[in-house]
C-alpha cells in the first residue's frame, strides 16, 4: 500500500458543482422524458428509470459530501451505471454477440474507473479520461444522425445518458492527487480502522480458525512496583491535578507504551486484522455514586499515543466529570435504553443484525462511538473496590482486543542480597487478551516496556520523541 496515491476532489471547484448539476439535470430529464413511456413494465421502469437515477444521484452524492476522502467509492455509482447500460442492450440488441461484447466492455471500464480511483496505479490517473470519454463518444455515435438533423424529439431519448456520461467526465477534470504521502481509507477499511495488508500469511488465516474472541484470548498477570509512582501521583497533585491517581499513570503509560508497540491497537473484525492507527479508545464502567445500587455506565476516551500523563487526565476527567455532575444519563445509556424498547424476539433479530453489519463494517458511526464493545482497551479498577484484579473476559460482540484491570495497592517485604528486609508497595494487574493481533513475544516486550516506564513515570510529562506507525 505504500505506493497507493490518494485521489480526491474539492467541493470549491466549480467542475464539482457542475457536475452535480448536470446530474441533476440528467436525472429530470430521465423522469420527463421516459418516466411514463413502459410505465406499465416494471422491469423497464426499474432498469431503465430508477437504475439510473440511483447511479446518477448517489455519484453526485458521493463527490460533494465525501470527495475529500472517499472519492474512491464513486466506483459504485459506476458500477449501477454499468448495469444500466448493460440491461438496456440485452432488451434492444438481437444479437447475443454484441451484447457479450458490450457487457465485456462495461466491466472492463468498470473495473478499470474502480483500480484507478482506488490509487493502485500512480501513473494510470489519465487513463480515467478515455474510461469515461470512449462510451460518451459511443453514445453520440449512435445518435449522429438525430444531431446532424436537429431532431429534437429523438434526441430526448439519449439526452439523459449524454448529462449523466457528461457529469462524469467533469469529475474527472476536477480529480485531483493528494499531494501528502499520508494514508488514506479504500476499500476493505472500516470507518473505526485501517486493514492491515502485509500481515504474515499466518496472522492473515489464525482468525478464520479461532473465530471468536473468547476462544482466542491469553492471560497475562503481573505485580508492578509503583513506589516511583506513589510519589509522582503526590507530585501532580500538589500541581494541581487533584484528583490525579493510578489509574491515569497507567493508563497514561499504556498509551506511551503504543509509540513504540502500535500493534496493541489493533483489531479484528470480520475476520481481518485493522489498526486505529492514533485513535486510542479508552473505555472504562464507571458509578455516579459509590454505592451498591447506584447505576453503572460506561465511558469512552479518545487518547493519541502523543499524550501526556496530564493530557490523560483532563480528557478522562472531562468525561467522568460530566457524567457524574449531570442527572441525565449518558448515551451509552440511553442508546440502550432504546434497545429494551424493542421485543425480545425482535430484539435479538436486531442484535443478529447489528452483528452482520458490524462484520462488513457497516455499524453506524454514531453506534461505534455509544458502543462498549468497540474500543481499544478496556481498563478497570479494582482497587477501587478493595479486592484484587480479576480476569474479565472479552466480549465477542464488537472488537475490543484488551481488557485489563488492577487491584489494591499492597505492601510486601522482600530480602535483598546483603540480608537487609525492605518493604515495597505493589499493585497487581491482569489483562485479557487477543492473540489475533499480535504474537507472544510481540506482547511480552509491550509489557516489559510497560514495567520500565513505570520506574521512571517522569518520563509521561514529556510528548514522546518519536511515535512509531503500524505496519501496511
Amino acid at each position: 500500500m505504500k505506493n497507493r496515491i490518494h485521489l480526491y476532489v474539492s467541493r470549491k471547484n466549480a467542475l464539482t458543482w457542475l457536475m452535480a448539476l448536470c446530474m441533476v439535470v440528467s436525472a429530470v430529464a430521465r423522469i420527463a422524458f421516459s418516466g411514463l413511456k413502459g410505465s406499465g413494465d416494471s422491469l423497464y421502469v426499474w432498469s431503465q428509470i430508477v437504475l439510473p437515477i440511483a447511479a446518477t444521484a448517489l455519484y453526485a452524492l458521493i463527490a460533494l459530501l465525501s470527495g475529500e476522502e472517499l472519492f474512491y467509492k464513486t466506483a459504485i455509482p459506476v458500477w449501477l451505471m454499468a448495469l444500466y447500460a448493460g440491461l438496456w442492450i440485452s432488451t434492444n440488441v438481437a444479437s447475443k454477440l454484441i451484447i457479450w461484447l458490450f457487457w465485456i466492455a462495461l466491466v472492463f471500464f468498470a473495473s478499470l474507473y474502480t483500480d484507478i480511483t482506488a490509487g493502485h496505479r500512480a501513473h494510470a490517473v489519465l487513463l480515467l479520461l478515455p474510461v469515461v470519454g470512449i462510451p460518451l463518444l459511443f453514445i453520440l455515435y449512435c445518435c449522429r444522425s438525430t444531431l446532424l438533423s436537429g431532431n429534437l424529439d429523438t434526441l430526448k431519448l439519449y439526452l439523459a445518458d449524454i448529462l449523466m456520461l457528461g457529469g462524469v467526465l467533469l469529475m474527472v477534470f476536477a480529480v485531483r492527487i493528494h499531494p501528502l504521502g499520508e494514508y488514506h481509507p479504500t476499500w476493505g477499511d472500516r470507518s473505526d480502522g485501517r486493514r492491515l495488508r502485509s500481515l504474515p500469511p499466518m496472522s492473515q488465516v489464525s482468525p478464520y480458525i479461532m473465530v471468536t474472541r473468547n476462544t482466542s484470548t491469553n492471560y497475562f498477570e503481573e505485580s508492578l512496583e509503583i513506589s516511583h509512582v506513589d510519589r509522582y501521583i503526590r507530585q501532580k497533585r500538589r500541581e494541581g491535578l487533584t484528583n490525579f491517581g493510578i489509574t491515569h499513570v497507567l493508563l497514561a503509560c499504556y498509551c506511551r507504551c503504543l509509540c513504540k508497540y502500535p500493534g496493541l491497537n489493533r483489531f479484528v473484525a470480520g475476520q481481518k486484522v485493522y489498526s486505529r492507527g492514533e485513535d486510542i479508545q479508552y473505555c472504562m464502567t464507571i458509578k455516579k455514586e459509590m454505592s451498591s445500587d447506584s447505576p453503572d455506565t460506561v465511558i469512552k476516551v479518545h487518547l493519541t499515543p502523543r499524550d501526556t500523563a496530564a493530557d490523560v487526565y483532563y480528557k478522562y476527567q472531562a468525561i467522568v466529570d460530566n457524567v457524574k455532575n449531570t442527572p441525565l444519563d449518558s448515551s451509552f445509556d440511553n442508546t440502550a435504553g432504546i434497545f429494551t424498547l424493542i421485543p425480545g424476539v425482535f430484539l435479538k433479530f436486531v442484535v443478529w443484525l447489528l452483528k452482520l453489519l458490524d462484520y462488513f463494517g457497516l455499524l453506524p458511526k454514531f453506534l461505534l462511538e455509544v458502543s462498549p464493545f468497540h474500543g481499544s482497551l478496556f481498563f478497570t479498577s479494582m482497587g477501587s473496590l478493595g479486592i484484587p484484579p480479576i480476569y474479565h473476559h472479552l466480549y465477542d460482540f464488537g472488537n475490543l482486543p484488551v481488557f485489563g484491570s488492577f487491584g489494591m495497592k499492597r505492601r510486601a517485604n522482600e530480602v535483598l542480597e546483603d540480608g537487609t528486609v525492605v518493604q515495597r508497595k505493589y499493585v497487581d494487574v491482569k489483562f485479557t487478551m487477543d492473540e489475533r493481533i499480535v504474537d507472544g513475544f510481540y506482547y511480552a516486550a509491550f509489557f516489559k516496556h510497560y514495567k520500565r516506564i513505570l520506574q521512571h513515570p517522569e518520563i509521561l510529562d514529556r510528548p514522546p520523541d518519536e511515535v512509531l506507525r503500524d505496519i501496511d
